[in-house]
């Protein structure tokens, strides 16, 4: 349906795979005002759709591509789309964003959002171009890894002049067409990494999908915007984290950091610190593995890395690949991990998953639970065995379930370090509690993002207490609501790096930044005031630039209060779905390793004080004591679904209550 704000092509595209019916999804401008795109966008068609008794891999599923209206706008790190499905890893739905270009070009295609549903009768890739949808059978490249897949792409796309037609693609390799739990969805060298993506793409016998076209994205005010997006970047290329950290270490340069704080996942989260880090730190990587630094489109921060693998310039491996295939499994050898980032990518292996599910299962091995062949510190056969994962061979068969399957079936679930399913980032929680509440509320599951990273206020930005309870429920529903939204708008969640003022970034031994640490926690109350009445915050703030660039985009009104309150809506929406599968408070949860083992023995603190926090942030949230979002909030947060769907939910009361 055609909008009249900017910013939005006006057209969603279903597409039944089973049928090869092409349709056009609607989608109101009131809708766009509600929901704005994205993530937040996906799980309103997934809410309309979904009933709560649909599996991951089946014809009632959907995989639903979304970008958001600063996606192609010009504005900084704003080539982002997501990808959202009901998961096979969690049982819930996820969302995973991609900073590869195929956002970009759904827009060139004239499209804000792309949903498949069905089955392919035989292995296919789709092309779009403009407002052509063709079918293609993938038979010959069925069994590439991710980089031949798009080249052969490429070579089919190629004009009478040799030249291959502008596109974006997104595809799999070897692990989503052998439904491993965790596969992930490449966009050129970038991945849609979480949650099993890439394993309901290979049920769907979908290879890949192209997309280009010659339609301009709509910009309400240009001019402004033009002027905006100048000073926008300036901002982000003097602030001290997108400006200088980011750009000179990519994420791997939190390493140190994380190292000093004791939040560095070391041998399956049984420690906060790794001996011999300073082996696989961003310094050493920058020294001594960097080529040259590179960055998704119209982005001004350019964290990622390219190194050199077997003759070939690559994308290096972000800090979540470095520290948990370093540390995590007690390997300081960087040039390994340097290959094995390049493998996992090929083969379509979300390394955090993947890294984490060989850590328990050496764990396992150690403790005498599972006989597996797998060690600390034993690294050599690793290679072959990310191969016997994609191609479910041997052992890679287990493996490829994930950490949980694994732990219910050989024990040890107080060591299965995840979340819903989903295996947790390389933050280890007991020495950052407030991110430890983040990865057990996230919605997808063990999630630093969704979960709002509170860390960055817990030693990796500013330096407030780092196990203390205080404060940390509200702030962490603040964190998650604006991440939610800018995720939802189109843009990279890095740009909120620069949320916190230069000086106290610059200056972390100065008065007012000792005293900003030292006070923020018990500021819970004023933050409660914000999330709970967010139209108090009518303004736009000059350190968040987000919320001006949305107005001149779209010529919505957009003012922090807003902003938050959008981003709210987006989470509560996310949770409100997956209370139709099951989730309630129960699911909240981590393991044992982290809320009863102390990480110091001789500190009564470190560890996750899960349960205390959970109670401050359902009242926060206006959830529940079973951690489910109440009528009274979701009257409050417009959020409703189609007729279907709301029906269900009715006759389905004491399922919906967990």
């Amino acid at each position: 349906m055609a909008s009249k704000y900017g910013g939005y092509m006006g057209k969603v595209l279903k597409i039944n795979l089973s049928t090869r019916e092409v349709s056009e999804y609607p989608f109101s401008d009131e809708e766009r005002e509600l929901f704005i795109g994205g993530k937040t966008m996906a799980a309103k068609i997934l809410g309309d759709h979904l009933t709560g008794r649909e599996k991951a891999f089946s014809e009632d599923n959907l995989l639903v591509v979304t970008t958001g209206p600063l996606t192609g706008s010009g504005a900084p790190s704003s080539s982002r789309f997501n990808i959202s499905t009901l998961s096979p890893q969690t049982g819930y739905i996820t969302s995973s964003n991609c900073g590869g270009n195929f956002g970009y070009y759904l827009k060139k295609a004239g499209l804000d959002a792309l949903i498949l549903t069905g089955r392919c009768a035989e292995p296919s890739w789709i092309e779009i171009q403009n407002d052509q949808v063709v079918f293609h059978s993938a038979r010959e490249i069925w069994g590439k890894k991710t980089s031949e897949t798009q080249a052969a792409l490429d070579d089919r796309l190629r004009m009478k002049n040799g030249r291959v037609r502008k596109n974006g693609k997104i595809c799999i390799g070897p692990a989503g067409e052998n439904l491993v739990l965790y596969s992930c969805i490449v966009s050129n060298e970038r991945v849609s990494g979480r949650g099993g993506t890439g394993a309901v793409m290979g049920w769907m016998r979908l290879k890949a999908v192209c997309a280009g076209g010659n339609r301009e994205v709509p910009v309400r005010e240009k001019e402004k915007m033009v002027r905006h997006t100048q000073k926008w970047f300036r901002y982000l290329r003097h602030h001290p984290l997108t400006g200088s950290q980011l750009p000179k270490l990519g994420t791997a340069g939190l390493v140190s950091a994380m190292q000093m704080k004791h939040i560095l996942s070391t041998k399956n989260y049984s420690a906060g610190q790794y001996e011999e880090f300073e082996k696989v730190s961003g310094e050493e990587l920058a020294e001594k593995y960097n080529i040259v630094n590179k960055g998704c489109l119209t982005c001004p921060i350019r964290c990622a890395r390219t190194v050199e693998v077997d003759g070939k310039q690559v994308k290096g491996p972000e800090l979540e690949t470095l520290v948990l295939l370093g540390g995590g499994i007690l390997n300081n050898d960087l040039p390994s991990i340097l290959r094995w980032n390049y493998e996992l990518d090929e083969l379509g292996i979300d390394t955090i998953s993947c890294a984490n599910t060989i850590s328990y299962a050496m764990e396992a091995n150690e403790r005498g639970l599972w006989d597996n062949g797998l060690h600390f510190s034993d690294t050599e056969e690793l290679s072959r065995l990310f191969e016997d994962i994609a191609y479910r061979r041997g052992i890679g068969d287990e493996l490829a379930l994930g950490s949980r399957r694994l732990a219910e079936k050989y024990g040890g679930k107080e060591f299965a370090i995840h979340a819903k399913g989903m295996e947790l980032a390389a933050y280890e929680p007991r020495k950052a509690v407030g991110l430890g509440l983040g990865y057990a509320t996230s919605n997808r599951g063990g999630c630093h993002l969704n979960g709002g990273y509170l860390v960055i206020l817990e030693g990796l930005g500013l330096a407030v207490n780092q196990t203390t309870y205080h404060g940390k429920a509200d702030l962490t529903m603040l964190f998650q609501d604006l991440m939610e939204m800018i995720s939802a708008a189109g843009q990279c969640l890095f740009t909120s790096y620069a949320f916190f003022p230069t000086p106290l970034m610059n200056h972390p031994n100065a008065w007012y930044t000792k005293l900003v640490n030292r006070i923020l926690p018990y500021c819970g109350a004023v933050v409660r005031l914000i999330n709970k009445y967010p139209e108090i915050a009518c303004f736009h703030l000059p350190v968040f630039h987000h919320t001006k660039g949305f107005e001149y985009t779209t010529g919505m009104k957009m003012k922090f209060g807003d902003y938050i309150r959008c981003g709210e809506r987006g989470f509560n929406l996310e949770r409100e779905i997956n209370r139709r599968f099951g989730v309630n408070a129960n699911q909240d949860a981590l393991p044992k390793r982290l809320t009863e083992t102390l990480q110091d023995p001789k500190d009564p603190k470190s560890k996750v004080p899960l349960e205390r926090m959970k109670k401050v942030y359902y009242h926060a949230r206006g959830w529940d004591q079973n951690g489910l979002p109440t009528e009274r909030t979701l009257k409050k947060l417009k959020i409703s679904f189609a007729a279907g769907a709301a029906e269900e939910r009715n006759r389905g009361v004491s399922r919906w209550s967990g």
